[in-house]
């Protein structure tokens, strides 16, 4: 087995390692800094209740998934990645300079409207990040490489919130965030320069412009091989619980715990550390291999430690005053709370990488990117319904803890799906 590490030594993977992990966090910087003037900014002038803000903005940045994946996959297939990627990096710089627009001028319409091109942005790079890791990678090389992408985007998701979330509302934060948007934008643009050539899959595909139709085809593709639909569906499951695990966390924080701000900066960092560490475990467990013998295992323990969080929480009541994240970790119940959520992360990133690594390999080269691109639909999907599930549920009174656990139960019949995907696999 090729040592983990070694593959941020080589040209054939850091360059877009780079490039992914900046687009990752430049992502976050600017949406967490976003939600934070919606939330406190934007809300108080509208009238409207910035819960409802806040869905709307993630919806704004969801839909250019369903109406782009599709145009996404089929321009991956037929040009070159390498080249495509760095288009697409070179329109960041352009998304960002617009976006710092709208922060120096407190345009919140155009900050929406970033939002979206923003969302497309993702839409169109997504399929690209995935598709190439093959290409460049030695088969024994794959789980290593999807699990540093695994691990790289939680931490830039972490260390995005944090920085968009600090800054934006202090004097002068518009200003910074802009600052740091188009430094990593312009960053992650010479990192993509480094990235070797990726040829073509597909390079006489002829492209559909009727997007809906387009959908429903990749969607019907990737259908019919099922030892890559059910990775997706897989995938697809994870998306969805994290998105509403990760969206929860400042109820649960505040509702439940008792604590302020920092309560949710604290579970947030537990939450992506163990993502990421579990995601680094997996290749040790798999040497390599791309096998799903321990997906099972990763469903099980999400749902083991989800029962564990849900004993360990303390009954939501009242609190006279919230506490902070030094006073949580000095008291001996946090602790449970916090060792609950990390096994759950870390159960997830051992589940989610060899669902990845399946479902780049057990494809056809020529159609890997519009594979990538139904699963990139599906993912989100699944979380819309997820988002409306749970608004749903928190409306007919139940507690966060309670929904949680329902996550957990709900996860049971995943886990017995991923040992029928096991069995198979091991009999290829």
């Amino acid at each position: 087995m090729p040592a983990q590490f070694g593959l941020l030594k080589t040209k054939r993977f850091l360059p877009l390692f780079l490039t992914q992990f900046l687009g990752a966090l430049n992502d976050n910087v600017f949406k967490n800094a976003l939600v934070m003037l919606i939330t406190y900014r934007a809300a108080a002038t509208s009238g409207i209740d910035p819960r409802q803000l806040v869905v709307i903005a993630s919806a704004i940045f969801i839909l250019p998934f369903f109406l782009f994946s599709a145009t996404a996959g089929q321009l991956a297939d037929k040009y070159d990645k390498a080249r495509l990627i760095r288009v697409i990096k070179t329109v960041e710089i352009v998304l960002m300079l617009m976006a710092s627009a709208g922060f120096l001028l407190q345009n919140d319409a155009m900050l929406l409207g970033v939002l979206f091109l923003g969302g497309t942005h993702s839409a169109f790079f997504g399929p690209l990040k995935y598709s190439i890791l093959p290409e460049h990678l030695e088969e024994n090389e794959l789980v290593g490489g999807n699990a540093l992408v695994e691990a790289g985007t939680f931490l830039a998701i972490l260390l995005g919130t944090i920085i968009g979330g600090i800054f934006i509302l202090k004097t002068g934060g518009g200003l910074v965030i802009s600052l740091v948007i188009l430094a990593v934008a312009v960053t992650g643009w010479m990192a993509s320069r480094k990235i070797p050539p990726a040829p073509a899959g597909a390079p006489r595909l002829e492209i559909s412009a009727n997007f809906i139709a387009e959908t429903w085809r990749i969607i019907r593709y990737a259908q019919g091989n099922r030892s890559v639909f059910i990775p997706i569906i897989g995938i697809s499951w994870f998306w969805l619980l994290g998105f509403a695990f990760l969206a929860q966390f400042p109820v649960y924080g505040k509702d439940v715990i008792g604590g302020d701000a920092s309560i949710v900066t604290l579970f947030l960092t537990v939450f992506s550390v163990g993502i990421a560490l579990g995601s680094l475990i997996c290749n040790k467990l798999l040497k390599g291999r791309i096998s799903a013998a321990y997906v099972p295992m990763g469903a099980f323990g999400m749902t083991a430690s989800i029962i564990a969080l849900w004993i360990a929480s303390p009954t939501a009541a009242a609190h006279v005053q919230l506490v902070t994240a030094g006073q949580f970790l000095s008291a001996f119940a946090g602790w449970p709370v916090l060792t609950s959520l990390l096994a759950i992360a870390m159960f997830g990133g051992i589940y989610i990488v060899p669902l990845y690594t399946l479902m780049q390999t057990r494809c056809a080269e020529s159609h890997r990117s519009r594979v990538i691109a139904a699963n990139n639909i599906l993912n989100a999907l699944f979380m819309a319904g997820g988002a409306l599930a749970t608004m749903a549920l928190t409306r007919l009174h139940m507690q966060v803890t309670e929904i949680f656990l329902l996550l957990g139960v709900c996860n049971i019949p995943v886990g017995i799906l991923m040992r029928r995907v096991a069995s198979v696999e091991n009999n290829i």
